[in-house]
């Protein structure tokens, strides 16, 4: 790689780093819950009758079924039919999480992580996320190969972080792609690999959910276009042909 390039995308590295993308998401990324038609509560939040919904699944969420805590604790996460509060929120997702629900425990440890609805604790969220994440919930494992990265409740270990954040980039999680395109590119936990580090750069510029935070997706463009600058054109070509391939293989196997 010629050696402007290079030094552009160090600085770039760092700025990644202090800029806020290195943080661990937290529970601001809404995922909505799969409310189902099969029940009059799922039907009111599917018809946005908000209220309803919540009147309706707390019952369901007291005795025992599987996403009606999950549900009920979204809406008092955001406030959707009923006053936002953290406190509840948790308590909801908690009772989800105890029962095996994946999204629940990612977003507990989500909550332990900031301390939003408890105290803060990041050993309760690494706890929570590596039960989501080996229950293969792709945030989960986004989160905790973010907190072997950057050494935060457990000790700094740059192979462990590339193994969660290959699995999660390997569900197609663009955050994922993100991170593992500068472990390549630096080589922290990984050979270095500057056509690797293109091909998951170039995935997660191309990901559509993320179409909304446009500023996200036009830095991951900036960066791989200030990468290709350094690549030989051979490399290019490879590079772009593992894009292809990988996309075609719904990213497994991307090496």
């Amino acid at each position: 790689m010629q050696r402007l390039p290079k030094d552009i995308l160090m600085v770039c590295a760092c700025l990644f780093s202090l800029t806020g993308h290195a943080i661990v998401i937290s529970p601001d990324i809404q995922v909505e819950p799969a409310a189902s038609l099969q029940t009059d509560a799922g039907r009111a939040y599917l018809q946005g009758d908000y209220q309803t919904a919540a009147i309706l699944y707390r019952p369901m969420a007291e005795h025992g079924d599987a996403e009606a805590p999950l549900i009920l604790g979204s809406m008092y996460d955001v406030g959707r039919g009923v006053r936002q509060d953290y406190g509840e929120a948790f308590k909801w997702y908690r009772l989800a999480a105890e029962h095996g629900n994946a999204r629940a425990q990612w977003k507990l440890g989500a909550m332990y992580d900031i301390g939003l609805g408890v105290s803060q604790d990041n050993m309760e969220a690494m706890k929570w996320w590596r039960l989501a994440a080996e229950q293969g919930d792709a945030f989960a494992q986004l989160n905790l190969g973010a907190k072997y990265d950057h050494g935060r409740g457990v000790p700094k270990d740059l192979k462990e972080a590339v193994k969660w954040y290959r699995l999660s980039a390997e569900q197609g999680n663009a955050f994922a792609q993100e991170k593992l395109a500068w472990k390549y590119l630096l080589g922290e936990g990984v050979a270095q690999d500057d056509v690797l580090a293109y091909m998951w750069l170039n995935l997660a510029a191309s990901d559509q959910s993320t179409l909304r935070r446009k500023a996200a997706i036009q830095q991951r463009i900036q960066q791989r276009d200030a990468l290709a600058r350094g690549m030989t054109a051979d490399q290019l070509a490879k590079a772009r042909e593992l894009v292809r391939s990988c996309a075609a293989h719904n990213f497994r196997g991307c090496q």
